[in-house]
This record gives structure tokens, C-alpha cells and sequence, in this order.
């Protein structure tokens, strides 16, 4: 008999609540081992491959491509028994490692085998459903005996629970009640329109819920469709998009921010940077005006480290960062994200530019872990990568001031009396005022500029 058990999305990060479902990696009917990648998901800070934390078959993909599922919803089940021989034992976890829902070094895991475990759940074939009835006739005479009704399965918080062969595949049950019996495709399109799914009566085979059934049940409720040919879509809120503006919207509205101008001739920074690619320290690397940003910002950070320090509202304190975790808010196609470089004040100008073109390209492909998406203490934002001048950037939350940098162009200067063109560009800053007042903000915008304008500046910090 298949020995089945489920495999709950984890949360992968710190608190996440839902991941979207990016690719599967394995088909029903594929061995499995332990480890194997088995599904590719995008959460709200990264996209994360999810490793298998048992051996055996998939027996049944719980979810479909691009569906949004809630942390500790079943997304796969595997046969651990797929030759119907004795259930395998599942793989012992390394030394360093915990059994699943036990705690290990401070925490309880939650990926390859890991998770609180509550209870075993198990479910029966649904009795009188049109089609148990082949199911019944072709099972051995021993298990013809007439089935009972359904039993509810555990929240989704409940791991890898061993389950019996339903005769019709069926969803959780919520509240112990009636399940509709639809596909992972039809969830969603119900979770899109905003259907509840226990309301409708399913038109297939058996009772099962169609699209046709769902788009039925939500076309009291929409709103009066669009002319043909209207020229708008629609796109649902989720993934970084959502967390980018919970996150805006939070700092907007707590931190009072101000927000500062400079306008600088970086000639002498830009002709250095020209000087350091004939460099043997500096060959092969790629030296952008960014970099010399980043150096800026955390030599200036140190004559003002109320810029580095954050507002801890509940303790009634301010936390002073004698640390800079540097932030690069990168563009992805994802949205915006703002992977960190950790202890960037340590950094030489060479170590800085590498850190940022492997931390660039690895947002770009849409890899960065989690982990280094948190706990950041200052950000820069590079407005002038679009070939734009200044903003007014918004605060991340839990920081004091964020740097706008803008494009370096070439423009009319006053030097000794005589307008020449010169290389220029506007740096903006914004702070939390409750943390920086204006002379501290100001002191710091200004370094930031002396360093750009005249890098040998940097000796006398």
C-alpha cells in the first residue's frame, strides 16, 4: 500500500506568510531522493529552490505554476513506498541538524525534513462520490468494504503527515466541513475573482469544480465587464510589488523624512577612475562611479553616525550601528529589491566594487538568498544607472537616511572665474528627522560630496 506523506511550504525567510510557485522541477511519476531540488518559488524578498526532505515518488503536485500558497499549505505528496514494499526510512539529518519540530542550535528548521510536527492526519475515500466506484472495484477484495465519510485533515501547519489513497483527490478541509473538490488551476482563478469556493456547486464529473463554475459564481459580483478592445489589464498585487509598498508605505507614514540637494564636480573622482583601470591591483575589475559612492558613504558615516543608527520606538531608544550593512536598491524585473553588503565600512574600493557587481548580478537573476535581504543599516539608491538626476528617495524601513545618487553629465562649471565643462552630478538624501536633525544630515550630505569632488579628501578621515 503507497506509504504517501505531504511537504508544507516553508516559511524560508523571517515571517513569511506566502510564496508563489515558479516551476516545478519534478512530475508526478519521478523518483525523488533526498535533497533534490524539487520546486523553484518566489517569495517577497527572493526566489528560492526548495529541496525534497524524503526519498520515494511523486504521487501528486498539490499546487500548480504560478499559484500563491499559504506557509504550511501541502504543495507535493511523495510515495515513500512506491513498490509497495516497506516504507524507507527517511534520511537521518546531518549531526548539526534537528528532527522535524524538534529545536536545533536555537531554532526549529523548516526545510529538507524539517518543521513542527503536530499530529498525523489522515484521510478516507469519500463515500458515495461518483467516481470511488471504479476505484473500489479495482482494489484487492480486502479493502471493498464500504468506505466512510471524510475525515478533515489538520491545518497546514501540521508536516508531512501520512495520508491513506483518497478515491478522489480533495484540498484540506477547513473548519471540518464540506471541501470542494477543484483543481489547483481553478483555486486560483477562484482566490483571483474572489470566489469562495464552498458556495459553488461544481458542474464536472463527480462534482468537481470548473472554471466555467467559478467565472459563473463571481459574474454577479464583478463589476460590468469592459468594452471589448479596452486598453488596460489587470495584474494582482503579490510577491515583491506587495512587500515593496507595505514596506514604503509603512516608512512614509512613521519616519518624518526630510530630504536634502548637492550638486558636485566628481571630475577628479571620474579621472581617478580612469587612472585605476591601467591598475595591476585593479585589473579586471569593474570600478563604477557607484563604487566610489559606497566608500564615500561609509567613510562620511563615521564623522556622522546618526545617519548609520535607528529609531527602536518600542524600547524608547536609538540604536547606534558602529557597522555600516550596506543597502544597493537594484532594479529586477521581480521589482525593487535592496540586497546588503554586510560590513561594507571594512571594504577597500576594490573589495566594494567586486561586492557590488556579484550583488547586482545575483538580484538580476532573481537568486538572492533571503537572509541578505534583511538587517540593512544605510541604503544608496543609483537613480543615475537610468540616466537620472535626483529624487526624493523613501526611507527603508528601520534606517535613518538613504543616499540618492544621480548621473554623472557633462556640464558647465565655474573653476577659478571661467565656465569649463566639467563632470557633475546631484546627490539627494533623505533622513528620518527624528534621528538626524538638519545640521547632522547636512554634515553628512557635505562629506559625502568633498570625498566625490576630491577623493585624496579620503586620508584625512
Amino acid at each position: 500500500m503507497p506509504q504517501l506523506k505531504h511537504f508544507p511550504l516553508p516559511d524560508v525567510g523571517e515571517g513569511l506568510t506566502e510564496a508563489e510557485i515558479l516551476d516545478w522541477k519534478v512530475k508526478p511519476g519521478d523518483a525523488v531522493s533526498v535533497n533534490q531540488i524539487i520546486v523553484e518559488i518566489e517569495t517577497a524578498k527572493a526566489s528560492v529552490e526548495l529541496p525534497c526532505p524524503f526519498a520515494g515518488q511523486v504521487s501528486e503536485l498539490l499546487a500548480d505554476t504560478g499559484q500563491t500558497v499559504e506557509v504550511g499549505t501541502p504543495i507535493i505528496t511523495i510515495d515513500l513506498d512506491p513498490s509497495g514494499a516497506a516504507a524507507p526510512q527517511e534520511a537521518a539529518p546531518a549531526e548539526s541538524e534537528g528532527k522535524i519540530g524538534e529545536e536545533s542550535n536555537g531554532r526549529i528548521a523548516t526545510l529538507v525534513g524539517y518543521g513542527p510536527r503536530t499530529s498525523s492526519a489522515k484521510r478516507r475515500p469519500r463515500k458515495g462520490s461518483a467516481q470511488a466506484a471504479p476505484a473500489a472495484s479495482a482494489a484487492p477484495p480486502a479493502s471493498a468494504a464500504p468506505v466512510e465519510p471524510p475525515v478533515a485533515a489538520e491545518p497546514p501547519a501540521a508536516v508531512a503527515a501520512e495520508v491513506q489513497v483518497p478515491a478522489q483527490p480533495s484540498a484540506p478541509a477547513r473548519n471540518g466541513g464540506y471541501v470542494p473538490l477543484a483543481k489547483p488551476p481553478v483555486r486560483k482563478l477562484a482566490k483571483d475573482l474572489g470566489v469562495d469556493l464552498h458556495g459553488v456547486a461544481g458542474s464536472g464529473e463527480g462534482g468537481v469544480i470548473t472554471r466555467e463554475d467559478v467565472r459563473s459564481a463571481a459574474a454577479p459580483a464583478a463589476a460590468p465587464a469592459a468594452a471589448p478592445g479596452a486598453r488596460e489589464r489587470r495584474v494582482p498585487i503579490k510577491g515583491v510589488r506587495k512587500a515593496t509598498a507595505q514596506a514604503m508605505v509603512s516608512s512614509a507614514f512613521t519616519a518624518p523624512h526630510v530630504t536634502e540637494f548637492l550638486t558636485v564636480d566628481v571630475t577628479p573622482m571620474m579621472e581617478l577612475r580612469e587612472r585605476l583601470k591601467s591598475h595591476p591591483e585593479f585589473r579586471g575589475v569593474k570600478v563604477t562611479p557607484l563604487a566610489f559612492a559606497a566608500k564615500a558613504l561609509c567613510l562620511a558615516a563615521r564623522r556622522t553616525p546618526d545617519v548609520n543608527a535607528t529609531w527602536d520606538e518600542a524600547a524608547g531608544e536609538i540604536v547606534y550601528k558602529d557597522y555600516v550593512h550596506l543597502g544597493i536598491a537594484a532594479a529586477t524585473p521581480r521589482g525593487l529589491v535592496v540586497p546588503k553588503i554586510r560590513d561594507a565600512d571594512g571594504m577597500s574600493l576594490r573589495e566594494l566594487a567586486e561586492a557590488l557587481e556579484s550583488l547586482t548580478a545575483t538580484a538580476r537573476e532573481g537568486r538572492t538568498p533571503p537572509a541578505d535581504m534583511v538587517g540593512g543599516t544605510i541604503t544608496i539608491t543609483n537613480v543615475g544607472v537610468f540616466g537620472v538626476d535626483t529624487g526624493t528617495p523613501i526611507l527603508n524601513p528601520g534606517e535613518s537616511a538613504i543616499l540618492a545618487f544621480g548621473a554623472v553629465r557633462d556640464m558647465p562649471w565655474v573653476v577659478d572665474g571661467q565656465v569649463v565643462p566639467r563632470k557633475v552630478c546631484q546627490l539627494a538624501l533623505s533622513f528620518d528627522h527624528r534621528v538626524v536633525d538638519g545640521q547632522q544630515g547636512s554634515q553628512f550630505l557635505a562629506d559625502v560630496g568633498a570625498l566625490l569632488s576630491d577623493p585624496s579628501m579620503a586620508i584625512t578621515y
